[in-house]
């Protein structure tokens, strides 16, 4: 088996994984909570409850899912890539077969640390779908779309649709559930923040000796370009070079490492950059 078959092998086993811990977080965490989760997945078990309800029906989690997510799933492959779209798939139907058949083992009925708990075990979920080149489905598809072909942050409009969904569930559920699914979601948030950085940047600011072999190795890895400056040390009064360049955040420690081994006397200012106009290049997720 070549390295190519290895990697899709991992891949799928990490998307799998994913799948299953997102599945076994709605068993054990949201469902015992009765919390209702952002995305395509609160407004799942919101009209699962509904139904429920209101018909006495029990609307199966995987209808629903798919049905959901049929839009997102085409934008996926016209816009964003086919395997990444195929493994999402995979996650999604995954997660919904799991979610109808898997047994719940609630592991504490007190809605505080169901809430905590539930919100950190979701986003390694989903964590794992998104380091492995796929998605959990649903607004995450269009989150990516509008972030690699539009440079645009599209969170707050789906943060928005997520405040929809927590009003209905307050309405016909309940208001403590649906404060409670707020917790969990900011919790969730927070994690994947920390965890999955594809989508943030870094600029580097790089005192150097030696400008081209620091540029070349942050083009090697990163295919990002960079400017030379010329300025004055004021310290000694002696000519310096200035490489600047804007990075993913996922790839600053190789890139950090890279440039000290280029320059080990490189004098190097990383900082987070919340906004970005212009070309910006981002490695293909398929």
């Amino acid at each position: 088996m070549n390295k190519g078959w290895l990697g899709q092998v991992r891949r799928l086993a990490m998307v799998c994984l994913g799948a299953v811990i997102i599945a076994a977080n709605i068993k054990s965490f949201v469902r015992v909570g009765g919390l209702y989760p952002g995305g395509v997945s609160g407004l799942t078990l919101l009209i699962q409850g509904v139904f429920q309800r209101f018909a006495g029906l029990e609307v199966p989690y995987t209808l629903i899912t798919l049905l959901l997510n049929a839009v997102p799933i085409a934008i996926g492959f016209l816009f964003i890539g086919k395997k990444f779209t195929l493994y999402s798939c995979v996650v999604i139907l995954l997660t919904g077969v799991l979610a109808d058949t898997l047994p719940g083992y609630p592991i504490t009925s007190d809605p505080l640390l169901i809430s905590v708990f539930g919100g950190i075990v979701n986003a390694i979920g989903i964590s794992l779908c998104l380091l492995a080149g796929a998605t959990s489905g649903g607004t995450d598809f269009i989150a990516i779309f509008m972030a690699e072909r539009h440079n645009r942050d599209v969170w707050n409009f789906i943060f928005a649709g997520n405040v929809v969904i927590l009003l209905v569930a307050g309405l016909l559920f309940g208001w403590e559930k649906a404060l409670y699914s707020i917790i969990f979601q900011f919790t969730s948030t927070q994690v994947l923040g920390v965890v999955y950085k594809r989508y943030q940047m870094r600029t580097l600011f790089i005192i150097t000796q030696k400008p081209e072999q620091v540029y070349q190795e942050i083009a090697q890895h990163t295919h990002h370009g960079a400017t030379l400056f010329y300025g004055t040390g004021l310290y000694q009064q002696q000519q310096r070079a200035m490489v600047y360049s804007v990075v993913a955040a996922d790839e600053i420690k190789e890139v950090l490492t890279r440039v000290r081994a280029a320059d080990q006397h490189a004098f190097i200012n990383c900082l987070k950059t919340d906004s970005l106009t212009g070309r910006f290049y981002r490695r293909p997720n398929d």
